[in-house]
């Protein structure tokens, strides 16, 4: 690439070059991003799963890698005394010159603010050194030679089910399907069904973005019909079925089906993007309640999803005027938990010892969360944003979460007479703990949202031990009701693997003193679990335990959790759908 002309101003050789050191690492990570999820679409189609997972995982270390390698460069090349402040503020312009017909300007700025925040003080975090604002629009930066985002197809031509045969066809998947034209018969079917009493126009078309999203062992079809004046978005879930054939499970077009599928308890998908503005674009065009920063989220770019929504969070912070206070709730033992009430977030930070009998430290609990954060969520962990050195308005803090924070965790804390400073924090998705849930449902007489938020919350546990996820801490506290009602487990600090418990049935007692005593009369382990141990301090509520004995006694079962844990360890890799079974076509 030529270097660009830039005013006279623009005179230091060493601005540039660091400029272009950037540049070059973070294009250095985009194409390995790049090149790994091109991958996901011949491991589908030969259902290596778990090299697919194994990939899923290793790619969202990719980034820090990226800026961890582009840091040591600088750091060994340029002696921090020639980097003044004349120096970094030209820095940045000549980035914003090179990032001119750049295809991802936005993730090369957020790529920019990583590697100069590691190599600036705090006081330097302002618009005059790094990207605070986009500088470079996203809109319509797709060139003559790049492939199209979408493709349109004109289904009057050749009617709807060879448009819907040919949408599928022309994405390649090196795999034979079932029947094809079975299926393709069914998704018209759902498609003619969901446009009700309106009339096709003429001229209406489908548009299919033009490569496949692929997660855990699915891959989706993400498309939306245009009629008239109207937009009718649909995803088509593609799964392996026996022998290794593919077929279209379903046809999702219910919004809330659609925002679930995309949901932030879910693993990131693998999608091959030449544009990622243009993919996140048409997204929001089938989603437009989903804030972009989310959407970026999704598509496995967390670190840009990050900043676009630290960027929402200042904004918020501007133009509202509530006081953050402790979130409603049982205070834990390892976490502070605080929130803006006119904010859908919660704000957590470890606190700096803990009181028996919790036995872990600051550095295991960090480790837990970035174990969730690599693993399949499968739609039942939240995912989390970390951050350091977050500065709030001191006029925004209660008197009362401030002296919290001092007394339990005075190490995360500076405070100056504007502001308040958090030097490691984890924001999440703000859902209602599930005992508040279901005490508050049990008050109103409920019966049936007793019983719902029972069984989803049996349902998580089960979907995370398909993902060989132990909660650890299964009190109804650690695990919340989404605005949709599913149940989500967000307590990190005990969580293990399955395949490192063991899952053992209590002896029997071997006489009346064994029967009476207050402490086990058998050895415990330090990974031993006994699942009949459950109910004692789960099931205490009567209705809570009829409900969840009738639709997950075997929870408290040594053996239903041994049964899962062999699968697990012969490398079977569980089918979780993100979306209710009674619409999958096998089901009718």
């Amino acid at each position: 690439m030529s270097q660009p002309h830039f005013p006279k101003m623009l005179s230091s050789q060493i601005a540039f070059d660091i400029a272009r050191t950037i540049l070059d690492g973070f294009d250095k990570h985009y194409r390995l991003f790049r090149e790994i999820s091109q991958a996901a679409a011949a491991l589908f189609a030969r259902g290596e799963w778990q090299t697919f997972q194994n990939n899923a995982r290793d790619r969202i270390q990719f980034y820090e890698k990226r800026v961890r390698e582009c840091v040591q460069i600088l750091e060994d090349e340029y002696d921090p005394a020639d980097l003044t402040d004349q120096v970094w503020r030209e820095i940045k312009l000549h980035y914003m010159g090179l990032l001119t017909d750049h295809l991802r300007p936005e993730l090369a700025e957020t790529f920019f603010n990583s590697v100069c925040t590691k190599l600036l003080n705090r006081h330097y975090y302002h618009n005059d050194f790094i990207f605070v604002r986009p500088a470079t629009a996203t809109e319509y930066i797709e060139q003559d030679d790049t492939p199209p985002t979408y493709r349109v197809y004109y289904p009057a031509t050749d009617g709807l089910r060879f448009t819907l045969r040919r949408i599928v066809t022309n994405f390649r998947l090196q795999a034979e399907f079932e029947d094809l034209d079975r299926d393709v018969a069914l998704v018209e079917a759902r498609l003619l069904s969901c446009f009700g009493q309106d009339k096709l126009e003429p001229n209406h078309q489908i548009q299919v973005l033009a490569n496949l999203f692929f997660r855990n062992k699915a891959a989706y079809i993400i498309g939306k019909v245009i009629n008239g004046n109207r937009d009718y978005p649909f995803v088509i879930p593609v799964m392996h079925r026996q022998k290794g054939r593919l077929v279209l499970d379903t046809v999702l077009t219910e919004a809330m089906q659609i925002t679930i599928l995309f949901s932030f308890t879910r693993a990131y998908f693998m999608v091959d993007m030449e544009v990622p503005s243009a993919y996140v674009q048409f997204v929001r065009s089938i989603l437009p309640r989903k804030p972009r920063s989310e959407i970026y989220t999704m598509l496995g770019l967390q670190k840009h999803g990050k900043n676009l929504f630290y960027r929402d969070f200042l904004h918020h912070l501007k133009y509202s005027s509530d006081q953050i206070a402790a979130a409603p709730g049982i205070r834990g033992l390892v976490m502070l938990v605080f929130a803006l009430p006119s904010f859908p977030y919660v704000f957590k930070l470890i606190k700096d010892s803990f009181p028996p009998p919790k036995e872990t430290t600051r550095e295991l609990v960090q480790e837990k969360y970035q174990l969730v954060k690599n693993h399949d969520r499968v739609g039942r962990m939240a995912d989390t944003l970390e951050y350091s050195d977050v500065a709030f308005p001191r006029s925004r803090f209660s008197e009362e979460l401030l002296a919290e924070i001092q007394r339990y965790a005075p190490s995360l804390l500076e405070v100056t007479r504007d502001e308040i400073v958090i030097r490691h924090l984890y924001i999440e998705r703000r859902m209602t703990p599930l005992n508040i849930w279901l005490t508050e449902a049990e008050q109103r007489g409920d019966l049936a949202a007793m019983e719902h938020g029972v069984r989803e919350y049996g349902n998580a546990i089960k979907d995370l031990i398909a993902a060989n996820i132990f909660p650890g801490d299964m009190l109804y506290k650690n695990f919340g009701v989404t605005r949709h009602g599913r149940v989500v487990f967000y307590d990190y600090d005990e969580i293990e693997y399955i395949t490192d418990c063991h899952f053992r049935r209590i002896p029997a007692p071997r006489n009346e003193e064994d029967e009476m005593a207050a402490e086990p009369w058998y050895p415990v382990a330090k990974n031993d679990v006994f699942p009949e141990q459950f109910g004692s301090f789960l099931l205490g509520n009567p209705q809570v335990r009829r409900f969840f004995l009738q639709h997950h006694a075997d929870l408290l079962t040594p053996e239903y959790w041994q049964q899962k844990q062999a699968r697990i360890q012969q490398g079977k890799v569980e089918d979780i759908f993100p979306y209710p079974q009674e619409i999958r076509f096998q089901q009718i």
